[in-house]
């Protein structure tokens, strides 16, 4: 199965009318973080991506240890054959996080470098990405698929202006917390929010919408186990 076949699979089933409060859930704890998008929004799309990136493959459900993901193969599991269960498995394997751009070739592949573990992965990517360029910061998520990772359809970018103001950011964050994931994700949403109202205030200078100097409200974490 393809990639694309995988994910409509996975996605049908957890969306299907039994799963609809526990995807409600999900959408709500993921927009407490992240920042809740309006339709008009050029965002929109890809931030509905992000919250159901989320669901399927971070999410779990109140007092369990299992993501979506494993519900889904819990369940189906007998449906599948088992080379099609290890692709869903490497599912499981995906990567989320803040990269830069650290090496591309058009309509090949773009090597990224996660900012917070510091390793680099080596993206399968045949569209072309419009004005990416090297140097360039992104939250993304990469999925793994016989063998190579693959762009989810999920990405939130950040301006080139506020480049070294978000790089000593994360540096020190990553210091104070011992590289600890969960701070990682608090720094992802945070980042994520202030693109989000960089996309709403048009007027106000990027360097003020990306100020950590100011403190930020602590929204409430993501459910986990």
């Amino acid at each position: 199965m393809t990639l694309q076949e995988l994910h409509d699979k996975l996605l049908a089933w957890a969306t299907a009318e039994a799963r609809q409060e526990e995807l409600l859930r999900a959408r709500r704890a993921y927009f407490d973080r992240w920042g809740e998008p309006h339709e008009e929004e050029r965002s929109f799309e890809t931030r509905m991506n992000g919250m159901l990136d989320y669901y399927l493959y971070d999410h779990r459900p109140e007092g369990s240890p299992h993501t979506t993901l494993d519900l889904f193969m819990r369940d189906q599991g007998s449906a599948y054959t088992s080379d099609q269960l290890t692709l869903f498995r490497d599912l499981g394997r995906t990567v989320h996080g803040l990269f830069e751009v650290r090496k591309l070739r058009a309509g090949e592949w773009v090597r990224l470098r996660d900012l917070w573990t510091g390793e680099d992965h080596e993206v399968t990517e045949r569209r072309q990405m419009a004005g990416l360029e090297k140097g360039d910061l992104l939250e993304a998520r990469l999925l793994p698929h016989s063998g190579k990772l693959y762009f989810s359809g999920a990405f939130v970018y950040h301006p080139r202006e506020v480049r070294k103001t978000i790089l000593a950011e994360l540096k020190k964050r990553r210091k104070a917390s011992d590289g600890a994931p969960a701070e990682a994700e608090a720094f992802l949403g945070q980042l994520s929010r202030m693109a989000q109202k960089l996309e709403r205030y048009r007027n106000v200078k990027v360097e003020s919408l990306y100020d950590f100097t100011a403190p930020a409200p602590t929204p409430p974490p993501l459910p986990r186990s």
